[in-house]
């Protein structure tokens, strides 16, 4: 009974502890560009040892891509694609059999719009899959709103 009780309390230990970790902190926010485009930039601090893979994988056998969903609205219209910059590492991973591209320490996704009503924020939600050398995490959702200044 005692070793039933001992292996219960390290297993929800484990699970409020996994539950907590985070190797990745996300900020948001809005730069404005004309007086109605504005850049949304949301930034990933990763922890060391920790990445987070690119939007563009070459294909979805692999690990989760990070993927932007913004909330579909008449006052908003996407320009263009996603762009992303940081440190980048691209190489081909033995173990899903195909080129990676992810990002260590830190990464920008910057993603232009167009708004017709300036008072309205940005909102939506990401999703992402961060691994270190021995782990992955589960894919997780972020969901953003971001005031337009």
């Amino acid at each position: 009974m005692r070793n039933l009780f001992l292996a219960l309390a390290c297993l929800f230990i484990t699970n409020v502890a996994t539950a907590q970790f985070s190797p990745v902190r996300w900020s948001f926010t809005a730069e404005k560009v004309s007086d109605k485009e504005y850049d949304i930039v949301i930034t990933a601090d990763i922890a060391h040892g920790w990445s987070v893979y690119s939007q563009y994988l070459e294909s979805d056998d692999g690990p989760v891509k990070t993927k932007f969903e913004f909330e579909k609205n008449e006052h908003l219209q996407l320009i263009g694609n996603t762009k992303e910059i940081g440190h980048k590492k691209e190489k081909f991973d033995e173990l899903f059999g195909m080129t990676l591209i992810k990002f260590s320490k830190k990464v920008k996704f910057t993603q232009r719009v167009k708004v017709t009503n300036t008072k309205r924020p940005v909102s939506g939600f990401l999703t992402y899959m961060t691994c270190d050398e021995t782990s992955c995490l589960p894919p997780t959702d972020v969901d953003f709103t971001v005031a337009l200044p």
